[in-house]
């Protein structure tokens, strides 16, 4: 049996800074992820492929997408090496100061043990490794980018802040869509990288290496190091053992690998130290699985769960006044689909000094350019169109009608496309009430999250989006799910939160399992309720700072969990 010094579980921004981190440190580490590498190139672009690239080993899907469907809302996590990062939009804000709060819902209370000071060191160090950059705005090609100017005019209208956040995306120095990344080969894939191409197809998994997602960053760090990393690896199991853990997993390896007979494996490792970094979902399962074996956890075991307020809203149909005929209007470009996913956000706060309210970001969500053909083109309008087409040429026909340039017609049979042109998704997410909580049911995961007592949030994000809408001349939509009680997220956090001590919380401010020394956790679940921005920026600062103490408890005690 393989022996470490520390087994991490997953490999999203908690697990794969926590294993670079501990083998920078001299560790022996081993790190296991379920999922399998995405090389670029490797991401689905056919519908035939797109509709196998989804999580579910039980019916031979070793896809990227996971999603889990529960009573009120469904959460889309991600299923492969690198985990969030290789469908994240890359964007790095930290979570504003005024947000690590201390106060009470019904039937909780959200209180942040770590303080914006106590992890600036550690969004510095996160921000480095992932080589931040803002958009390059300011510079051609870039300069004029419908969807980030309108979103600036949006924010100046209603008097809220805005900014470029920073981006986990490579625009090259001077700035240069798709020019090879010098060095870019020296990665886990060894694949050649290029800048970023502004395709919008972040969410998607970027085939040209642009993003500087985990794989290119940490774990190919880790692997530098000498990291162990098994790919295509579940971990079911764990229990504590003399001096450490036994940690027992599926092999899905032939399986995933496109061997369709080929059974998985059960195997076991042995370890020092257990850090669980499954994500939110991942590694509350695990634990609810897993309580026989470690009866002394928290009560606080599947609480504070928060889909970290995520909403969407759309504005379509933008349109703005003619600047040489006052009073006359035209289509207000939005082009969502030129650049990165999200550009720009504007930010939310408290109103008025209002206690009550619940800060929020909107930023811009651009979408693939296909999708547009998609919208524009659909089978009923695209029919007709081509119908017109068609009964032209038929009639120039029958009358012997001279005509040989039909490059009008053609393009009139295409459409003008302004609906997509016009039109742009608004992301929001901020301070929902986290007052979810998962538990096991049938031996599968569920939750029980009171949706009504997040209304005042949904409601001031639904009404601010629909302000942005009419600040561009645009009509407005919001999440058609909303209106049914029901929601969707994709930063679920919570589950393990973090305390003050084992009744308020499973961990303590640095992710260790209170009552199992060796145990740790590092991930979106020790989140005591929204992080507000999008959480991967803090994930992986608050491992990068649990991590500190891991390597520390190590070195005192070398040759047993502490």
């Amino acid at each position: 049996m393989d022996v470490f010094d520390a087994v991490v579980v997953g490999s999203g921004f908690g697990g794969s800074v926590t294993a670079f981190r501990l083998a920078d440190a001299d560790l022996r580490v081993c790190l296991l992820e379920r999922g399998k590498p995405f090389p670029p190139g490797s991401f689905p672009r056919s519908p035939h492929d797109a509709a196998k690239n989804f999580w579910d080993p039980d019916s031979r899907l070793y896809g990227m997408y996971d999603m889990w469907s529960f009573s009120k809302l469904d959460a889309l996590v991600s299923s492969g090496l690198g985990g969030g990062s290789l469908i994240y939009a890359n964007v790095l804000i930290r979570k504003p100061e005024s947000w690590f709060v201390h106060e009470s819902f019904d039937g909780g209370y959200e209180h942040w043990p770590v303080t914006l000071k106590d992890l600036d060191p550690h969004y510095r160090r996160v921000e480095t490794m992932l080589q931040a950059q803002r958009y390059p705005f300011d510079e051609m090609p870039y300069r004029g980018t419908p969807k980030t100017i309108a979103m600036q005019q949006a924010a100046s209208r209603l008097g809220l802040p805005w900014e470029l956040p920073p981006l986990a995306v490579s625009f090259g120095d001077p700035p240069v869509p798709g020019a090879p990344i010098e060095g870019g080969e020296d990665n886990l894939h060894h694949s050649p990288r290029y800048t970023c191409r502004l395709v919008g197809e972040c969410d998607m998994g970027c085939n040209f290496g642009s993003k500087n997602s985990l794989d290119f960053t940490y774990l190919s760090a880790a692997a530098r190091l000498g990291v162990d990393i098994r790919t295509l690896c579940e971990v079911r199991s764990f229990e504590r053992v003399r001096e450490g853990f036994l940690v027992s997993y599926i092999d899905h390896g032939a399986a995933g690998g496109g061997d369709p007979l080929a059974p998985p494996e059960l195997r076991t490792v042995r370890t020092r130290r257990l850090i669980l970094s499954a994500g939110a979902l991942g590694t509350t399962y695990l634990l609810l699985r897993n309580r026989s074996a470690f009866p002394a956890l928290s009560p606080a075991l599947g609480t504070h769960f928060s889909g970290n307020g995520d909403f969407l809203g759309l504005v379509f149909k933008a349109r703005e006044s003619r600047q040489d005929q006052p009073g006359e209007t035209v289509p207000h470009m939005l082009e969502p689909s030129f650049g990165p996913v999200i550009t720009s956000a504007m930010r939310m706060d408290r109103k008025g000094g209002d206690e009550s309210a619940r800060g929020f970001y909107i930023e811009d969500a651009g979408y693939p350019e296909f999708l547009n053909w998609l919208v524009e083109h659909n089978v009923l309008t695209m029919s007709n169109r081509v119908a017109r087409f068609l009964l032209r040429r038929g009639w120039s026909q029958l009358t012997r009608t001279a005509k040989s340039r039909v490059g009008r017609q053609l393009g009139e049979a295409m459409g003008k496309g302004l609906f997509t042109a016009t039109s742009m998704p608004l992301l929001g997410m901020g301070r929902d009430v986290p007052n979810g909580r998962m538990f096991l049911r049938d031996g599968h995961l569920d939750l029980d999250w009171d949706l009504a007592a997040s209304d005042q949030y949904f409601d001031r994000m639904n009404e601010t989006m629909e302000r942005v809408s009419r600040s561009l001349g645009g009509r407005y939509a919001s999440n058609p799910l909303w209106w049914l009680n029901r929601l969707i997220t994709v930063h679920p956090v919570g589950g393990a939160p973090m305390g003050r001590d084992d009744q308020e919380g499973v961990v303590d401010s640095f992710g260790r399992v209170y009552g199992y020394p060796g145990l740790s956790i590092a991930d979106g679940s020790v989140m005591p309720g929204p992080v507000g921005p999008n959480p991967s920026l803090t994930i992986a600062a608050l491992a990068d700072r649990s991590a500190d103490r891991i390597i520390e408890d190590h070195r005192q005690n070398p040759t047993r969990p502490s």
